[in-house]
């Protein structure tokens, strides 16, 4: 029986269709869709988007694969034949890869691809790629015809956990990111996760980190079986990487089903994020993969949250040894300057008055959001870390 949607069931059951697949539900009424796990799916989007969102009748509608150079090397041709054996008339788009492209002159790229093939609003857009490409095809999406269908193939381990899911589409502007977007939900995402292979090790360990959050913010016992299979799941041969990557997209379902547009409880999926977005802006986004900064700002909110007294040494210990595990630096290092993570903190848009806002830890499994900390308390734990 499903749950009420006001209540967070932190022991909700994933679907499993098949040994090694699931089926994770994310209910927004007329909006809800499915977020399939399975090793081989890419073989079998065509039949996935045909069945889930073209009603079993794809004739004479388009399927407008987005993606990115290496991506498509890898695994666009499985998906457009996939889709093209389904009976979709496919466009392919290849944009650049990278950060530095998630903008609207992109968007305006796609707008003129969309008129120049004079899509309907029977089109389906298709994001296939990692996060950036999910961001931008999402809101051109969005915003083309008063909005087109949209379905999420995300080729990363960080977008098929975090930015796959939830709706949150959008460009960077004038050095600040996300600015200009919109919440539009997909129709369907689908995780295959072979595509892994074709990431390095960094990348794979970026996308852990958010793993590792959920366990952190919602789900003890899930932190204890990471804590268990890290080093396998980095090399993907854990029998739990399905489950761990479901489970995921299943703790996010639940907490988007909640607070779709990030005005309440949404809010803690940012654990760690306070400070891990202040070091990817004082590098310039050069030094670190979003999932290490957060990492590292994981523990830092661990350690401001034992300041306060919120939460045991003894989490902050856990959280240290998991990361460090799977090979993070958690400290800060020298490089570092504290003063200057307090500046940006202060200007964070999620501050007030001053202060930064933080999501921080009540003990493993359990976080609160919106806690105004005290700069010396903040200082006091950035040294700390420092240290370690």
């Amino acid at each position: 029986m499903r749950k009420k949607k006001n209540q967070l069931d932190v022991n909700a059951d994933i679907k499993a269709t098949a040994l090694h697949s699931y089926d994770v539900h994310l209910d927004l009424g007329s909006r809800a869709y499915d977020i399939l796990v399975e090793r081989g799916l890419l073989a079998r989007v065509g039949e996935e988007v045909s069945k889930r969102v073209a009603g079993g009748d794809p004739a004479g509608r388009v399927a407008v694969v987005i993606t990115n150079p290496k991506v498509e090397l890898y695994h666009g041709r499985v998906v457009m034949d996939s889709l093209t054996a389904a009976g979709f008339r496919v466009v392919p788009v290849v944009l650049a890869a990278g950060e530095t492209y998630k903008t609207l002159q992109t968007v305006r790229r796609l707008y003129k691809i969309f008129h120049a093939e004079q899509l309907d609003r029977r089109a389906i857009v298709v994001a296939l790629g990692g996060g950036v490409i999910g961001d931008v095809a999402g809101f051109a999406a969005a915003s083309y015809n008063r909005g087109l269908d949209f379905v999420q193939v995300p080729t990363t381990l960080l977008a098929q956990v975090d930015s796959s899911v939830g709706g949150k589409t959008g460009v960077n502007f004038d050095n600040a990111k996300n600015l200009i977007g919109a919440f539009y939900q997909p129709k369907l995402v689908i995780i295959d996760p072979d595509t892994l292979r074709s990431l390095p090790i960094r990348e794979r360990r970026s996308g852990l980190a958010e793993i590792i959050k959920y366990g952190i913010i919602y789900d003890k016992p899930f932190f204890d079986l990471l804590e268990r299979e890290v080093g396998s799941l980095l090399r993907l041969s854990s029998a739990q990487l399905e489950y761990a990557i479901s489970r995921s997209c299943e703790i996010k379902a639940r907490v988007v089903e909640q607070d779709e547009r990030d005005e309440g409880v949404r809010a803690i999926l940012n654990y760690g994020h306070t400070v891990g977005h202040a070091l990817e802006s004082i590098t310039h986004y050069r030094v670190y993969r979003h999932g290490e900064a957060i990492a590292i700002g994981m523990v830092s909110a661990a350690l401001i949250g034992e300041e306060l007294g919120l939460s045991s040494p003894e989490d902050t210990d856990a959280i240290i040894r998991i990361f460090t595990s799977a090979g993070f630096h958690v400290h800060l290092g020298e490089e570092i300057a504290v003063g200057g993570v307090m500046r940006l903190l202060s200007w964070d848009k999620k501050a007030v008055d001053g202060t930064a806002r933080f999501v921080l830890m009540e003990k493993l499994g359990k976080v609160t959001p919106g806690h105004n900390v005290p700069p010396d308390v903040i200082r006091r734990a950035l040294e700390r870390q420092q240290a370690l």
